[in-house]
């Protein structure tokens, strides 16, 4: 994880503004990866203070007991009312440890829009010596306002190779070069499908979505995997078998309807938090590509 983290722009830049003694105020971490977020932040945290994870400090800053470094909310919680209130009390306070701070929010796009309001004059004009550091799987959800007063850094999705390389570091498995090619760049993705158990539930699923082509079966399909636990990963896999379908050359569907596919796919993962009703995000998916081949298939005569 620390190879993989280390090696992007974003990580680059922020030891760059550390080096040259120009740390902002206020950073926003970009990373699509809510398995990982906590850890990559924690890494971010270890070159803000100069410290490796071997170093005293930055064994507690891994274990977060550093005392000039609060990360909130505790693990497992949302960041709310009472964390916010907590965050502006300490911030106030003078660093115990060195001459600077470091308050860190994880999943800062979960809290509500009235607690990222009360952050704003803060996040703006901090106490001398006080940084903030959020991290957020989508920017979507951040206020605007809060946009404004920080610095962005983005993770992109990182490679196959790269994600297969972490994998095997953790252990040899057959299901690694699978969950590589399946999980969107998202080593969090790719880690609970070689653990989960549940990779082949989704792969058998993926694959019925995606052979069905008469607009009869769609409601069924819809409802028999309307419900799943692993959506995002039902989605990555429906991705991955369109584009194995263009590449083998095309299946039950026609090629255009395919390339139509991956784009429909790969927008309804966009809008899988926005969407609760997951149902009806697979019903309208599979009903367009049907209908987009219905007419490629007109076409053809």
């Amino acid at each position: 994880m620390k190879g993989l983290i280390t090696g992007t722009a974003a990580f680059k830049a922020f030891s760059g503004d550390v080096a040259a003694d120009r740390i902002s105020h206020a950073y926003m971490l970009h990373f699509e990866d809510a398995v990982n977020l906590r850890r990559a932040l924690k890494i971010f945290a270890l070159e803000f203070f100069g410290v490796t994870e071997n170093d005293p400090d930055g064994k507690r800053i891994l274990n977060e007991t550093f005392p000039d470094l609060i990360i909130l909310p505790e693990e497992g919680k949302k960041f709310n009312a009472e964390a916010a209130a907590s965050l502006l009390a300490d911030s106030v306070l003078k660093p115990l440890e060195r001459d600077r701070k470091l308050f860190v929010i994880c999943k800062f796009d979960d809290a509500a829009p009235i607690i990222q309001n009360k952050l704003l004059k803060t996040l703006e004009e901090p106490s001398a010596g006080v940084h903030f550091l959020l991290g957020a799987t989508s920017l979507a959800p951040v206020l605007d306002t809060v946009k404004s007063r920080v610095k962005t850094l983005t993770v992109p999705p990182f490679s196959r190779k790269e994600i297969l390389g972490a994998l095997e570091r953790r252990g040899g498995n057959p299901l690694n070069e699978k969950a590589a090619q399946s999980c969107g760049g998202i080593l969090g993705v790719a880690q609970n499908m070689v653990d989960g158990g549940w990779f082949a539930e989704v792969e058998a699923a993926a694959a019925e979505i995606c052979s069905t082509d008469r607009v009869g079966d769609v409601g069924g399909v819809a409802l028999k995997y309307g419900d799943t636990k692993y959506k995002q990963e039902l989605l990555n896999a429906m991705v991955l078998n369109y584009r194995n379908a263009l590449a083998d050359g095309g299946g039950v569907f026609e090629r255009p309807a395919l390339m139509y596919a991956v784009k429909c796919a790969d927008k309804a993962n966009r809008d899988l938090k926005f969407n609760a009703f997951f149902q009806g995000l697979l019903f309208d998916l599979m009903l367009r590509v049907i209908e987009e081949n219905d007419k490629w298939l007109k076409l053809r005569g």
